[in-house]
């Protein structure tokens, strides 16, 4: 019977070879953990924003309604010829619906955007008066703040054509009145400034208010849906948080971005980019105002 001999170099071979297993193993192991770690840092996220939402449902959701709901039987129990009445309670009827309707748009869209059924609806916009339209949305809000809004255009176009711009006039409605809103909230001074400049196929708008400003920290997260600020702001009743992150998936789907220009104290600056899609000569459809779309004249019926 022959004796097995094995050499110190096989034996060493043969330690290596499963010492380099064990730490592949190992190595494969704190992937597996760092993973399970990442998953559970944005359920607890998930959680977090669930409980936060639920905590503001009433503010947000709930309190509009009910205060629609007093209102209109209060316009009920008017008596006859007192019309001024009737004109104020019509007009607080409006404001609480349109801030419902507004916060709701926001809700709808952060429930398609996590899951994934975001896709722009293209037409020829006229995105001054969009951007017009969002200001005259939100006149309630700016005499309430004794504010006002300077609208300033640069467009690379002669002044007597109207401004044209290929994107979803839908989605740049709602992130114009996401900073529109925003700023006025924020707001201290007296005026904000919007400016629109257009320049080889690329649309930036600008939007200034003297306000508060936003500290260093808060804006690395300002667009997170799942984090709420150290200043207070949260992401669901202030503005901030859901309505940006709102804003920066949308810009995202047009291959464009959002930058802030903030200090304490002085106001903040958010500009925003937008690129016309490749390959879009064709659109035909026109939109206006944010919410319709004429189409071409071979489409008319």
């Amino acid at each position: 019977m022959s004796e097995l001999k094995i050499t110190d170099e096989v034996l060493l071979r043969e330690l290596k070879a499963r010492f380099d297993e064990k730490e592949h193993a190992i190595n494969d192991l704190r992937t597996l953990t760092d993973e399970l770690q990442e998953v559970n840092d944005k359920l607890k996220a998930s959680e977090a924003l669930k409980s936060h939402f639920i905590a503001n449902i009433n503010n947000e959701i709930i309190n509009p309604f009910a205060s629609v709901l007093g209102l209109s039987k209060s316009i009920l129990e008017v008596k006859e010829n007192n019309w001024e009445k009737v004109q104020k309670l019509a007009q607080l009827i409006f404001v609480e619906s349109f801030q419902l309707d507004f916060q709701l748009k926001n809700i709808f869209a952060a429930a398609e955007i996590e899951a994934g059924h975001i896709y722009p609806q293209l037409s020829n916009v006229d995105v001054k008066q969009v951007i017009q339209g969002v200001i005259d949305d939100f006149k309630n809000d700016l005499a309430s703040k004794k504010l006002f809004v300077e609208l300033t255009t640069e467009f690379d176009i002669p002044e007597t054509e109207t401004f044209y711009f290929k994107t979803d006039s839908e989605k740049l409605k709602l992130i114009m009145s996401n900073l529109v809103s925003n700023a006025i909230k924020f707001s201290k001074g007296t005026k904000i400034e919007i400016h629109i400049k257009s320049s080889d196929k690329i649309l930036i708008v600008s939007v200034r208010d003297y306000g508060i400003g936003i500290s260093e920290h808060n804006r690395k997260i300002i667009f997170d849906r799942f984090t709420r600020l150290d200043s207070g702001i949260n992401s669901v009743n202030r503005g901030h948080g859901l309505g940006l992150s709102i804003v920066k998936a949308f810009l995202e789907l047009f291959n464009g971005n959002i930058t802030i220009d903030s200090k304490k104290g002085e106001g903040s600056l958010f500009t925003i980019t937008i690129n016309e899609p490749e390959n879009s000569e064709n659109i035909d459809d026109f939109s206006f105002e944010g919410n319709e779309v004429f189409f071409g004249d071979d489409e008319i019926f």
